[in-house]
């Protein structure tokens, strides 16, 4: 087997942040991490808040629409059919309330999705979940067994765009083209793609949600839906604020006393990213979690996944019997974060759970070879 060649460390990157440096942060996918210029913008809109809080917030709405407008020229998108939202569940729960469904409709899902977001499907009508084998070689392999999980009550399709555990692209463009075509309504997770990839909104979504807090160096708690124009007028803030008679997309962004600064600095990330070289970032880190993978495949018991080019995120199966249940996948998650000081994502599987590791731009090669040294004693 070819020894992987270890990636260059991206200058200045580790300096962005303020993470614990005896910590092996290799889980970036999860919660992301604010760079120091961002937490900046977000303390100095703090402080006007502060200063003066009647001048801010009667300001808000105007301000969040020019932050909107910043976000959806670096994004490509519409900003008019673009919202503020807090993070991916709420963004289902927004687009799948503005879905009308009736008795017998059915949402198909598959076994790869956010918990969360099919836990919000489910409360609308029934599921029908498309079972994907985490090892199906390609997206053409993913859409035909997509496609053959339709029934004739499928109403709507709720994807993942990447999937959060097994790290691969799902809710492709010829997909969701064959969904259209077919009269079903798209609802598709974005969580992992702002910042990640480079055409981030999925064309053709009727739903689009996803987070800037993860790729997109935004603070915690911002994210955005993006809605196409046929549906625009049926999106209803979850709760009805004094902005609710502008319609999308301010109805659901305005929430009265709530803490804009994070959407507010949300743009900083971006800008950030641009100055740092998106190209540059997302070759750098697809590389470092390609190294990562690369030395976990070595090891005994581990089978590497199929994977999208170009992703920060891979993912692995782990050897049958280990994180098999939610409840060992935590264990084995929080017995690495403690005796080890590496943070990675474990999943849990029937018959062998799985493992991922992220690349960004603070990560250092070492840290994937201290994992993979240390890991075979976690999996007896």
């Amino acid at each position: 087997m070819t020894e992987p060649t270890a990636p260059s460390a991206f200058p200045g990157g580790p300096a962005l942040f303020r993470l614990d440096p005896a910590v092996a942060h290799l889980n970036h996918g999860s919660y992301g991490a604010v760079p120091l210029p961002v937490q900046e913008a977000q303390e100095a809109l703090r402080t006007q808040a502060h200063a003066d809080p009647d001048a801010f917030f009667n300001g808000v709405s105007e301000r969040l629409t020019a932050a909107r407008g910043r976000i959806a020229a670096r994004l490509g998108a519409d900003p008019d059919g673009l919202a503020f939202i807090s993070n991916a569940t709420e963004g289902a729960n927004l687009a799948l309330d503005a879905i009308p469904l009736a008795e017998g409709d059915e949402i198909l899902v598959t076994d790869h999705g956010y918990g969360t977001v099919v836990d919000a499907a489910a409360r609308r009508a029934k599921l029908v979940t498309v079972a994907l084998d985490p090892l199906l070689p390609d997206e053409d392999a993913v859409r035909e067994a997509v496609l053959a999980g339709i029934t004739p009550r499928t109403k709507v399709a709720v994807l993942d765009h990447v999937s959060s555990p097994t790290a691969r692209l799902i809710a492709g463009p010829r997909l969701l083209a064959d969904l259209a075509a077919r009269g079903i309504t798209t609802v598709v997770d974005g969580a992992h793609t702002p910042g990640m990839l480079a055409e981030p909104v999925a064309a053709g979504a009727d739903f689009w949600f996803g987070n800037l807090h993860k790729w997109g160096y935004a603070p915690s708690g911002s994210a955005l839906l993006a809605v196409a124009p046929a549906h625009r007028a049926r999106v209803r803030s979850l709760s009805p604020s004094w902005e609710d008679h502008q319609g999308f997309p301010l109805s659901v962004e305005y929430r009265a006393t709530f803490d804009y600064t994070g959407w507010l600095a949300a743009p900083e990330g971006l800008d950030l990213l641009e100055r740092l070289g998106a190209d540059r970032v997302r070759e750098h880190n697809s590389a470092l979690a390609g190294y990562g993978a690369g030395l976990l495949a070595r090891i005994p018991g581990l089978t590497p996944l199929p994977h999208t080019p170009g992703l920060a995120l891979r993912s692995l199966l782990l050897p049958p019997g280990v994180a098999e249940t939610r409840e060992a996948a935590t264990a084995l998650r929080e017995e690495l974060a403690a005796k080890l000081r590496i943070r990675v994502l474990v999943w849990p599987r029937e018959g062998g759970g799985g493992l991922r590791v992220c690349g960004q731009v603070y990560n250092r090669a070492e840290e994937y070879e201290r994992l993979a040294a240390a890991l075979p004693a976690f999996l007896r």
